[in-house]
């Protein structure tokens, strides 16, 4: 029963002890059998599209380490793929597409939008089925912003500066794009939700490039949006939102999109981190080369969170995704520690 998962109950703002645990791409490529899978799908693509190479490839991190949580194997650029832009991703370089210029914005194909994502669907419904009865299942999307500068800028940037020069020079295509992004992913996740779906959560990855006005405008504003659409939907549903890099503007962001959670990266201090926690579950946020160093890095940044945050609903996580180079035993180690609670 959904009562049982535990990661729901901190949502709803209950303390649960020891909290739930699960990391940001638990499934990937520090697992070996991942890898192995990897090779046989031909490319990440197909791994996404082919809903069995994609539950097993959620499954593996579960079967690995029992984590409280499992989070869908997809990718945040599947939205703009089902919109009718190209998308390939490279050995080293990462996702590829043709930057999208301001007239191509109305152009975008929304029709076939849920025939494309269809496999997305199948892999959901299949993971309900397929996984422990007390593992909450995680949807998700990219966040309007974050996804908007994959398609202007046409791969990955240090700084998004292509995104933030398109918004400047072209405001009416730039809000118009998010819009559609927004409109769209929250059909994504009420579509994940009706699949399966316990909960959903939106990553914004770049949000902390932004300055306070285009903050709102373009971060807050559209992911209101997906969050107001959702819970109109799913009221019952919560949705956790990570503006990765939001800073001050944690602060206020609960209360002006509507997320039930917060995710917070490893740079938010843990006393903001507390006060946040008064208004709702939090989720994060150890530095994932603490997970790569291991150790005394490992074990003191655990229990730094868990002494300043473990009297509250806390989600415990990473604050951002696991690396590659993560060695499995530090995973472990974490996750027994943990368990096991702070050393107070």
């Amino acid at each position: 029963m959904a009562e049982s998962r535990i990661m729901l109950d901190v949502l709803k703002g209950k303390e649960v002890s020891p909290p739930p645990i699960w990391m940001m791409r638990q499934a990937g490529r520090y697992l070996p059998e991942y890898r192995k899978l990897r090779k046989q799908a031909g490319s990440f693509l197909d791994l996404c599209y082919n809903p069995d190479f994609a539950v097993e490839v959620t499954l593996q991190p579960i079967r690995r380490f029992g984590f409280d949580a499992s989070i869908l194997f997809s990718d945040i650029l599947v939205v703009p793929h089902a919109l009718g832009r190209d998308l390939r991703f490279e050995e080293g370089r990462g996702p590829l597409l043709t930057p999208i210029s301001a007239d191509e914005v109305d152009q975008l194909e929304t029709g076939g939008f849920h025939e494309h994502l269809a496999p997305v669907y199948e892999t959901v419904r299949r993971l309900r089925s397929e996984l422990p009865a007390e593992t909450t299942l995680i949807g998700f999307c990219g966040a309007p912003w974050t996804v908007a500068t994959y398609m202007i800028a046409g791969h990955g940037t240090t700084d998004q500066a292509p995104g933030r020069l398109f918004a400047y020079r072209h405001p009416d295509a730039m809000k118009k794009l998010l819009s559609t992004l927004a409109r769209q992913s929250a059909d994504y996740l009420i579509r994940q939700i009706e699949a399966g779906a316990d909960t959903v959560q939106i990553f914004d990855s770049w949000s902390g490039v932004l300055d306070e006005p285009s903050f709102k405008a373009f971060c807050v504003e559209p992911v209101a949006e997906i969050v107001r659409r959702v819970k109109a939907a799913h009221p019952e549903v919560p949705v956790i939102a990570f503006p990765k890099g939001a800073g001050v503007h944690y602060d206020s962001y609960r209360a002006q999109t509507g997320a039930t959670g917060l995710g917070l990266d490893w740079t938010v201090p843990l006393s903001q981190a507390k006060r946040l926690q008064a208004g709702g579950a939090v989720q994060g946020n150890l530095d994932p080369q603490r997970l790569v160093a291991g150790g005394k890095a490992l074990s003191e940044g655990v229990d730094a969170i868990l002494n300043a945050l473990g009297d509250g609903p806390l989600i415990f996580n990473l604050g951002h995704g696991i690396t590659l180079d993560t060695p499995i035993a530090h995973v472990e180690a974490m996750v027994a520690q943990v368990r096991k609670g702070a050393a107070r």
